[in-house]
């Protein structure tokens, strides 16, 4: 449970050298959601920090802790242990189909869960670093997404280490004109980030674009659907256009615009399949549907490239991902005459929010842990910068009444127990919410709601 330090590096590498699983933990999570997560992966070491470490006071880890920093008693000191390793180390020989990650993600019911990736992805990754990133060898390469997530932890670091390409990695949170300044201090070549980001340089202005210069040769953006007008932005004002990628936990990057072609860029198009993955549309009976309909992604996990290993000890949440060979995403898209992918939203209720998938369930249940909340029902409301923001809905309890500062007061007792990412940035107040007849929250006219509002 680190941000972008070497440590984390280290740990990483050291734990698959020991034939161990990984578990990323994102430096946002509040004391709740580390809680779900080490204890549900069973893990037996945490290496974080003497900042990270206060939010488990009073919780039962059942963890032995690792500090970077001074310990001052509290757990095992990462330096001194560093430095009374023996020199020489046998590295467990794993294979390829072995568990190498359990990365937790968001779904529409229950906690988060815990998908397991195999060694293999390093190989798997191949194509997608080679030809939607175009890496080439003398390649400065600067990713900005957190560690703490999929796309953080392999696209922006280990794979492109594997590649033997020098990386850039800046700890401090993203502000365009810190990362102008690092694109031009460090002649970076090939850039990666969400679209959020993207949106944050756009919004900057030509003129900022003009006081640096810049040797950045690729552009990609993962996380979410990226704008049309980012795309034309960039490719006025830096002459290339930004190359969008989209990928799964569970699936990887499997729908991309390959920088290393000279294929043709359509502003808004998610691109074309990765080579060595089989991608197709079904519909809700797993059939492939017509040329120019909507239907969900679906990647086969027959193929060698397939890296998902299911849930963490979960073998029901993983089969109601499956229909017979075809991993379903959860995602909607339709492909043109051209064979490109256009996104056209989620099946389910996930948020995406400034690159960041966001299970409802996870935040209306700690919504439900307020003595005011009687019920709450949170989605996804449109926004400009960040694609989505989470909203919550919420009925109190009679003795509660309505105001800006209880509202204030539950998106601050979430963000304090889940993370920053998560809490609702909006609240509204109801008096019921809309049920189907057996009771289930029919969140998708609540988004139904917000896009009528926002025309």
């Amino acid at each position: 449970m680190l941000g972008k330090d070497m440590e984390l590096i280290m740990t990483a590498l050291a734990t698959w050298k020991l034939g161990a699983i990984y578990v990323p933990l994102f430096t946002a999570f509040g004391p709740e959601a580390i809680r779900h997560r080490l204890t549900n992966a069973e893990c037996k070491i945490l290496v974080t920090n003497e900042e990270q470490v206060r939010k488990l006071e009073g919780l039962d880890i059942p963890a032995q802790l690792i500090l970077t920093n001074d310990a001052n008693g509290i757990g095992l000191s990462f330096r001194e242990l560093l430095h009374s390793a023996p020199p020489d180390f046998e590295i467990e020989q794993t294979k390829m189909d072995d568990p190498c990650v359990i990365q937790y993600t968001s779904g529409t019911t229950g906690l988060p869960k815990g998908a397991v990736a195999a060694h293999k992805g390093l190989i798997t990754a191949y194509p997608y670093m080679k030809f939607a990133i175009g890496l080439e060898p003398d390649d400065i390469f600067l990713g900005g997404a957190d560690p703490g997530w999929a796309y953080g932890l392999f696209a922006c670091i280990f794979y492109p280490l594997s590649f033997g390409v020098t990386i850039v990695i800046y700890k401090g949170p993203f502000d365009a004109v810190k990362y102008y300044q690092l694109m031009e201090k460090y002649k970076v070549t090939n850039f990666t980030y969400a679209p959020t980001a993207y949106r944050m340089m756009m919004a900057g202005g030509p003129e900022l674009v003009k006081k640096y210069r810049f040797d950045v040769r690729k552009f990609s953006s993962a996380g979410e659907p990226l704008n049309a007008e980012v795309v034309r932005f960039f490719k006025e004002h830096f002459g290339r256009e930004v190359y969008d990628h989209y990928g799964a936990t569970e699936a990887g990057m499997i729908v991309n615009n390959f920088n290393a072609t000279d294929m043709i860029i359509k502003p808004g198009s998610m691109g074309l399949p990765t080579p060595g993955f089989h991608v197709a549309l079904l519909d809700p009976e797993g059939r492939p549907v017509p040329e120019g309909e909507v239907g969900e992604i679906a990647v086969d996990t027959s193929g060698f490239a397939s890296g998902f290993l299911g849930y963490w000890k979960d073998p029901d949440k993983t089969a109601e991902k499956m229909r017979g060979k075809w991993l379903m995403t959860g995602d909607l898209a339709y492909r043109d005459e051209d064979g490109y992918f256009w996104f056209r939203g989620r099946s389910d209720d996930i948020i995406s929010s400034a690159g960041y998938r966001i299970g409802p369930f996870e935040v209306e249940s700690c919504l439900l842990e307020h003595p005011a909340v009687a019920e709450a029902a949170v989605i996804g409301k449109p926004d400009e910068e960040k694609g989505e923001i989470v909203k919550a809905y919420v009925i109190l309890h009679p003795q509660y009444a309505p105001s800006d500062e209880l509202a204030d007061e539950l998106s601050q007792f979430v963000k304090s127990r889940l993370s920053r990412h998560q809490y609702p940035r909006e609240i509204e107040f109801a008096t019921e919410l809309p049920k189907t007849p057996s009771g289930k929250i029919q969140r998708f006219i609540l988004r139904e709601k917000e896009r009528n509002r926002s025309g």
